[in-house]
């Protein structure tokens, strides 16, 4: 299936929660830093975030899994989201976006995975940014987010000593980088197939070639969006992104670009393959074709003769000739070389030479 999504019943009130069935509970992990230091745990009850929530330190809350709608709505109580945020959060897929409410912003990423039967998924993550916090929403357990976690255990960078703006910026941009192997997959994919079209048309190859550009189209529809979006957040005038996350928010900007970019070209040569193969199909076809007729247009006069001399008829003049069956013969093969000659002559039969090309003297310098 190319999408799907979890909607609520027809008519249902904003902000009501379509949880995808097959989510698991809510894993909820608390991460809070600052320049010094850094604490790292599970919660399981759900009233020990609000202490949290009134630590001075920048608190990261990274909820994995959405089978819960009471622990969902709890959580959205102890920081005060907007309905439609969490509807937004826990109705998934959503279009890739950013929105702003009176005291956080939503921003909406999707980004590309190969399973294992080689299809694109896009599963989604959505960042809630407040003042001092940052909540993460993933359907489950990607492990999108291990490599900025890692980062922020060694050392005090630039993470450690910002906040929440710039390490929802570090996950956003981990996110936009799994862009790019997804993407030249895709490609290099299509490239190994452009011998294959020339060399060895077969219908496993056009087959092979619809399955890419299905995934090319898939990977192009949360690519646009997410591209859209990244530019709304530059140019939105919030207050929960910094002017210097801003700077690297556009180098983000720039990858997501590029990799539309690569996608479209992607895009353009799967249709120029599928248009090579039924042409280099039809080529084929048609020098067959012109094989068959060729032999058949040779054959076709012998086979008068050999008709006009096959009849029994008791009168006819050439029967009692003691030589006229070599002479027949004779004019059949005489028939059949002059034939052959003059098809090889006309270009018919083999490949004709290319027409020398007319230089224009007027042209050639003096």
């Amino acid at each position: 299936m190319v999408f799907q999504k979890y909607n609520p019943e027809i008519g249902a009130r904003p902000g009501t929660l379509a949880i995808p069935p097959d989510s698991p509970f809510p894993k909820v992990t608390v991460v809070q830093y600052d320049k010094d230091s850094m604490d790292r745990q599970e919660i399981e009850n759900l009233d020990e975030l609000r202490a949290v929530r009134d630590d001075a330190r920048t608190t990261w809350v990274d909820v994995q899994g959405l089978g819960d709608e009471a622990t969902l709505r709890a959580l959205a109580e102890i920081f005060e989201l907007h309905p439609v945020a969490l509807e937004n959060a826990v109705n998934v897929p959503q279009r890739a976006k950013t929105e702003q409410y009176e005291n956080h912003q939503l921003v909406i990423t999707r980004t590309p995975q190969i399973d294992d039967e080689g299809l694109v998924r896009t599963p989604q993550v959505c960042f809630i940014i407040g003042e001092r916090y940052l909540l993460t929403f993933q359907e489950r357990y990607f492990g999108f987010f291990d490599a900025v976690r890692e980062r922020m255990q060694v050392g005090t960078g630039w993470i450690r000593n910002g906040g929440p703006d710039q390490l929802a910026y570090s996950l956003i941009d981990a996110m936009i980088d799994r862009y790019y192997p997804v993407a030249q997959y895709l490609a290099d994919g299509l490239e190994e197939l452009e011998d294959i079209v020339v060399d060895n048309p077969h219908p496993e190859v056009l087959a092979r070639i619809h399955a890419y550009r299905r995934q090319l189209v898939v990977l192009r529809r949360v690519g646009w969006p997410q591209r859209e979006a990244l530019n709304a957040m530059l140019r939105a005038q919030s207050p929960f992104f910094s002017d210097e996350t801003k700077v690297f928010l556009r180098d983000t900007y720039d990858h997501i670009a590029q990799i539309v970019e690569l996608i479209d070209s992607a895009r353009e040569m799967a249709s120029d393959l599928a248009d090579a193969y039924l042409s280099n199909v039809s080529h084929r076809t048609n020098e067959i074709m012109k094989v068959l007729t060729l032999m058949a247009s040779i054959f076709i006069p012998l086979t008068f003769v050999a008709g006009i001399y096959g009849m029994n008829f008791e009168h006819m003049p050439e029967l009692a000739a003691r030589n006229g069956y070599f002479v027949a013969l004779t004019v059949m093969v005489v028939l059949g070389v002059g034939m052959t000659a003059y098809f090889k002559h006309r270009g018919w039969i083999g490949s004709a030479p290319p027409p020398k090309p007319e230089v224009d003297k007027r042209d050639l310098p003096s």
